[in-house]
This record gives structure tokens, sequence and C-alpha cells, in this order.
């Protein structure tokens, strides 16, 4: 009997062991730029996998190439019912990576769907701020001026693209406020029936990741990444100094003041360097994706 209980211990101890050497990853879904498509992010796929082998991850597929100019209201419902039946398979929870276009739209999926299971988000050189820089317009509108933009974005035709549903032209907030149907409703700058709801998606996440950083060339200011924006005078006023934080219009007090922001200023890359730099996937993506 005493060996029959002894054996018993000894194989417990061991199925332990073994169970212990078996970590368990939440599935990732990553969710691409503008003009990009899902095969775009499959150097961080593969490389999430390399890390951390057998992670489930899920590439979205939706609105790739010139698609991806479709209003964002469009895209965050249909993105975000794909993402929903994905968390539906994985009742234990998910991580969320943006890149670029793709972490505004992932948050507005947070936002919008509240009742997300979402671990950890993480938004990868983002417009978060918004956007009041023509670079990478230039490839569909060539004679675009940043100063004349507004005339073009803030108009019916104008907010039946993704661009012009997050541009937030410091110089005519006004109008920012009056047309623009998407980003001043994120970030609960004007209220809205969903306002409560959007505060809970956000404040329910274990982890917020914000990376960008000041040789990015895309994102203008680039500390829109890290939810900081101009001021009149093309000032950069940062986040903690924005009135959304302030109030915590959407949550962004609350995640930080209870330790769950994680913001990295990252110097040396470029916009395209972002989702296929190994250094930073190893060390400021997938730390946070266990």
């Amino acid at each position: 009997m005493g060996c029959y209980v002894r054996n018993l211990i000894l194989f417990y101890i061991f199925l332990a062991s073994a169970l212990c050497t078996c970590v368990a990853y939440k599935p990732v879904v990553i969710v691409h730029g503008v003009l990009g498509d899902g095969n775009t992010m499959k150097d961080m796929s593969d490389r999430i996998n390399e890390l951390h082998p057998n992670t489930k991850v899920y590439l979205v597929d939706r609105f790739e190439g010139w698609s991806s100019l479709r209003p964002m209201w469009h895209q965050v419902l249909e993105v975000g019912a794909d993402i929903m039946k994905i968390m539906a398979f994985h009742p234990d929870g998910i991580h969320l990576i943006g890149y670029s276009q793709g972490g505004l739209l992932a948050r507005g999926v947070l936002e919008y769907f509240n009742f997300h299971n979402v671990h950890t988000f993480v938004s990868l050189s983002s417009p978060q701020g918004g956007q009041y820089g023509t670079k990478f317009l230039h490839i569909f509108f060539p004679t675009l001026a940043c100063e004349e933009a507004y005339e073009l974005f803030y108009s019916v035709v104008g907010q039946h693209t993704s661009v012009g549903n997050y541009w937030n032209d410091p110089h005519h907030q006004d109008l920012y406020l009056k047309y623009s149907v998407f980003l001043p409703y994120l970030n609960n700058e004007i209220y809205s029936n969903n306002s409560s709801n959007f505060k809970s998606g956000i404040t329910k996440l274990k982890k917020m990741v914000l990376i960008g950083g000041p040789d990015d060339e895309v994102i203008t200011p680039w500390q829109s990444s890290h939810f900081g924006y101009f001021d009149a005078n093309e000032t950069v006023v940062e986040m903690t100094d924005q009135p959304y934080y302030k109030n915590d219009s959407f949550g962004l007090l609350t995640l930080n003041k209870s330790g769950r922001l994680q913001i990295f200023e990252l110097s040396g890359n470029t916009h395209i360097d972002w989702h296929i730099n190994q250094t930073i996937i190893d060390d400021y993506i997938v730390p946070f994706l266990d």
C-alpha cells in the first residue's frame, strides 16, 4: 500500500511538472494597416509563433488594399463581427494587435463591442490622436496640401474615407467636431448613446500597449501614437494634458492609474519598420502576449 501511495505521489508530481512546462498562450488577432493586407503581417505572426510555439494567430483579411479606405465605422462593424466569432472559440480571452490605421480600427472594435474578452491591446504606430500630415496621402491624393485637406475631409464625400474619419485639423476644430463621424465619437469628445459603452470597452482591458517614435515620418504628429496631438499652434500636447485624458473620457486615465497602460517611445524606426522589425516584436510586443 505504501509503495502504491508513493508511486501515485510521484506520478502526480511528474504530471504537474509536465503541465507546468506546457504554457498555453492566448490566441492573437492582428489587424493590418491602410492599403495593406493580412499577408503584410505574416512576419509578425511567424515571429510570435517562434517565440510562443503553438500560439493561434489570426490575420484579419478584410478591407485589404484600396478597400481599407472605406469608412471606419463600416470597417469596425465587419471586422468586429469577425473578431467576435474568433472570441467565441476562445472564451478564456485573446490578445489584439493593430498596426497603423489598423490600431485605430482595433480600438473602435474594443469600444463598440464592449463585451469583448481582449486581455492585451497593442497599438503599433497608430493615429490614435488623429492625423495631420499628407506624406502617405499623396499616394492617392498627389496634390493634396495639408492646410487645405480639411476642405475635402470635412465634407460628406470626405467622411466616406477612412482617413477623413480621423483627419484632425488643429486649425479647424469646429469643423472637425461638426463633420467628423468617427474619431471625436470614439474619443467621447462628442457625447452619444454609446459613450458609456465606449469607455467600458477600454477599461476592461488588462493591458494597453502604445508603441511609436519620432522617426515614423507618416503618423503626424508621431505623438498621436501615444494619444498626444497638436494644439492650434501645432505644438504637441502630450496625452496626459489632453482633455480626454484629464476627463477620463474613454478610460485612458483609469488604465494609467491602475498600471495597465504601457507606453514605448522607440527611435530609429520609419513607419514601415514597426511590424517587421524583429527587435520590436521580440522586446515590446511578445512579452505582453502571455
